[in-house]
C-alpha cells in the first residue's frame, strides 16, 4: 500500500513537472475553444481539404481535429511529452493528423503547408510570425498564419474576428 502511494506521488510529481517546465520554455497549455475557433476556419480563413494546417504547440488536439473534420490535412507540433502522447494516441485512426513531438522553433514545415495556427503567449508572438516568415521563404510561397489572442507588433493583419488574427506571410525577396 505505501508503495502504491509513493509510485502515485511521483507520476504527480513527474506530470507537473512537465508542465511547469514547458511552461517556463513559453509553452503553457491553454485550451482553444471550439466555437470560436470554428468560426476561425470557417469566416477568418475557410480551411478545406485542399489545406493543410500545423498547429504550433498543439496542447490537446481540438484545431487538430477541426481541420481533419472540414477535410484537412494536419499537423500538431507540441513541446510537452505528455500532451504529445495523447495526441497521437487520439489520432492514431485519423490518417489526416501527425503529431511530432518537438520544439517548433526546430521544425521544418512540409512543402504542402497553408497555414499555420498558435495560442501562443503574447511575448513570443513576432518571433512565430518571424519563424513562419522563414518556413515561407524556404518554401517560396505565402503561408497563411492565424493567431489566437495575440497580434503581431510589426505586422498588420489580413483579417480581425474575435480573438483570431489572419496574417498573410510572403516569403522575403
Amino acid at each position: 500500500m505505501q508503495i502504491a502511494i509513493y509510485v502515485l506521488i511521483g507520476i504527480v510529481v513527474l506530470v507537473v513537472g512537465i508542465f511547469l517546465i514547458t511552461g517556463l520554455m513559453g509553452a503553457p497549455y491553454v485550451p482553444t475553444l471550439k466555437e470560436p475557433l470554428a468560426d476561425a476556419l470557417t469566416k477568418l480563413y475557410k480551411i478545406s481539404k485542399k489545406d493543410l494546417l500545423i498547429d504550433l504547440g498543439a496542447g490537446d488536439g481540438v484545431v487538430l481535429q477541426a481541420a481533419s473534420d472540414k477535410g484537412a490535412k494536419a499537423v500538431g507540433v507540441e513541446l510537452n511529452p505528455l500532451l504529445a502522447f495523447m495526441m497521437k494516441w487520439r489520432f492514431r485512426k485519423n490518417k489526416k493528423v501527425t503529431v511530432k513531438c518537438r520544439n517548433f522553433y526546430h521544425y521544418k514545415f512540409p512543402k504542402e503547408t497553408t497555414v499555420v495556427y498558435v495560442f501562443m503567449i503574447g511575448l513570443r508572438i513576432d518571433g512565430i510570425y518571424r519563424k513562419i516568415e522563414k518556413e515561407a521563404t524556404r518554401l517560396g510561397k505565402p503561408i497563411y498564419f492565424i493567431s489566437n489572442a495575440f497580434d503581431v507588433s510589426f505586422a498588420k493583419p489580413e483579417k480581425h474576428i474575435s480573438q483570431f488574427y489572419l496574417y498573410k506571410v510572403g516569403p522575403k525577396k
